[in-house]
C-alpha cells in the first residue's frame, strides 16, 4: 500500500517538473498585457521571458545553421522546421540570429536524459541551438511535440530568440494548424504572430512532415526598438497571415460565389489586388492582364484575386455588372474579379485585413496562407511586372508539390 503510494507521488512530482519547461512561453503569451505594463519603464525587449535565458546552457561556442535534436531518432514523428530569419521589413535576411528552442517529447513531457545540463533540466532533452546563416537561412530536425497530457494545451514550440544587436532574448511560440487544440486555444487566448505567424503548416516527405516557417525579428515584438515605416500604410505585416474573407465574385471561376481566396485556394501562391476609392481603370485593366497571364502560365500555383472595396456610389448589382463587363471585355481566364462594399466591412470580414482605401492600390503575396510580400501603389509598369515575376521565381517553395496531412 505504502510502496503504491510513494510510486503515485514520484510520478506527480516527476511530472510537475517535466511540465515547467512550458512556464515561460505559454504562461507569458497569455498575459502580454501585463508584462507590457510592467516592462514599460526597463523597456525590456519582448516583455519578458522566463526560461529563455537557459539557452545560454550549453551554449557551444560554434552554431551552425542547422540543427538535429533527439526527436529525429527517438520520436514517433520525424519533423524538420526549417525556413529564414528577416530583419522587420520582412524582406532583408538577417544572419548571425541565435535561435534556442526547446519542445515537449511523445508523452508531452519536458523530460530531460543523462546528458542534459542540471540547470537546463526543466526544458527536457530536445532542446537545441541553430544560428542564421548569411542568407537568414536555417533548419531544425527534431520530433513533433505531443499535447501536454490531461490539458487543454496545443502542440508547441518554443523558440528564444537573440539578435546580435538586442541585450535580451525574446520568445516566439509555434502551433499547429491541424492540431484540434489549436482552434480553442486561438478563440481564448488570440494570435500573437510574435516575430512571424505562429501556425506552423505541414507538408509530408514520405513520413517526414515539414513545416516552412520565416522569422521576422521583432515583428509583434513589444519595446522593439525599430519601428516600421508607417507611410501609405496598408494591409498587415509581412511574416503574418492573410486572413479570411468572403467578397462577392463578379468574374471568374467562381462567379455568383463568395469563395474565400485564403480558404479555398491557399496552398501555394496567391495575390490579392485591392482598389480602394481611387480606381484609375486604365491602371487596373494593365494590372489584371498581367495578372491573369501570370495565372495561367502558373497553373495550379498562383491565384490571383482583384478586390474592389469603393464605398462611394456603391451598389450592389451595379458593380457586379462593372466587373463582369471588364472581365469580358479583357478575356480575362483564370483571375477573380470580386468586390466588397468597403475595405471596412465586417460582415465580409474584409476589414481583418487592414487594407487602406485611400491608397491607389495595395498587393499582397501569400505563399501558404502567409504574407511574403506587399506592395502599396504599385504602378503597372514593365520594371514592377518583372518584380512580380521575379518575387514568385525566388519564393516558389521547394514543398509545393508536396503532399498534406491526411487525417481521415
Amino acid at each position: 500500500m505504502f510502496r503504491r503510494i510513494e510510486k503515485s507521488l514520484i510520478l506527480l512530482i516527476f511530472m510537475a517538473m517535466s511540465f515547467t519547461g512550458c512556464r515561460g512561453q505559454t504562461d507569458n503569451s497569455h498575459k502580454q498585457n501585463e508584462n507590457d505594463m510592467t516592462v514599460s519603464s526597463g523597456k525590456l525587449v519582448g516583455g519578458g521571458c522566463e526560461g529563455c535565458e537557459l539557452m545560454y546552457v550549453g551554449m557551444p561556442a560554434e552554431i551552425e545553421s542547422e540543427h538535429t535534436s533527439l526527436g529525429w531518432t527517438e520520436g514517433k514523428q520525424k519533423l524538420i522546421l526549417t525556413g529564414k530569419v528577416f530583419q522587420l521589413d520582412g524582406k532583408t535576411p538577417a544572419s548571425d540570429v541565435i535561435i534556442y528552442y526547446w519542445h515537449a517529447d511523445d508523452n508531452g513531457l519536458y523530460s530531460p536524459n543523462g546528458e542534459t545540463p542540471i540547470e537546463a533540466k526543466e526544458h527536457g532533452k530536445l532542446r537545441g541551438l541553430i544560428k542564421s546563416d548569411k542568407d537568414g537561412n536555417y533548419t531544425i530536425k527534431t520530433s513533433r511535440p505531443s499535447a501536454y497530457p490531461n490539458d487543454n494545451i496545443p502542440q508547441h514550440i518554443h523558440l528564444s530568440i537573440k539578435e546580435p544587436d538586442i541585450p535580451n532574448e525574446y520568445y516566439a511560440d509555434l502551433y499547429f494548424d491541424d492540431d484540434p487544440l489549436y482552434l480553442k486555444h486561438k478563440k481564448k487566448y488570440g494570435k500573437l504572430d510574435r516575430a512571424g505567424t505562429e501556425i506552423l503548416r505541414v507538408v509530408l516527405d514520405g513520413n517526414i512532415q515539414i513545416a516552412e516557417h520565416n522569422i521576422v525579428l521583432g515583428l509583434n515584438i513589444p519595446n522593439y526598438p525599430l519601428k516600421e515605416n508607417k507611410d501609405n500604410q496598408s494591409g498587415l505585416n509581412i511574416g503574418e497571415d492573410q486572413p479570411s474573407f468572403m467578397p462577392f465574385h463578379a468574374y471568374g471561376p467562381d462567379k455568383g460565389t463568395r469563395a474565400c481566396p485564403v480558404c479555398k485556394y491557399g496552398r501555394y501562391h496567391g495575390i490579392v489586388y485591392f482598389v480602394g476609392e481611387n480606381p484609375i481603370w486604365e491602371d487596373i485593366k494593365k494590372w489584371l492582364k498581367f495578372l491573369d497571364e501570370e495565372s495561367v502560365k502558373r497553373e495550379k500555383y498562383l491565384k490571383a484575386y482583384f478586390v474592389y472595396g469603393n464605398s462611394n456610389n456603391y451598389h450592389h448589382l451595379q458593380r457586379q455588372l462593372e466587373l463582369e463587363r471588364i472581365g469580358n471585355e479583357l478575356s480575362l481566364q483564370k483571375i477573380a474579379l470580386t468586390f466588397v462594399p468597403s475595405f471596412s466591412d465586417s460582415e465580409s470580414e474584409v476589414n481583418l485585413s487592414k487594407i487602406s482605401s485611400s491608397v491607389e492600390n495595395t498587393f499582397v503575396i501569400f505563399r501558404y496562407r502567409t504574407i511574403i510580400d506587399k506592395f502599396v501603389n504599385l504602378k503597372p509598369t514593365l520594371e514592377n511586372f518583372r518584380l512580380i515575376t521575379e518575387l514568385l521565381n525566388k519564393t516558389r517553395s521547394n514543398y509545393f508539390d508536396f503532399s498534406e496531412p491526411s487525417y481521415e
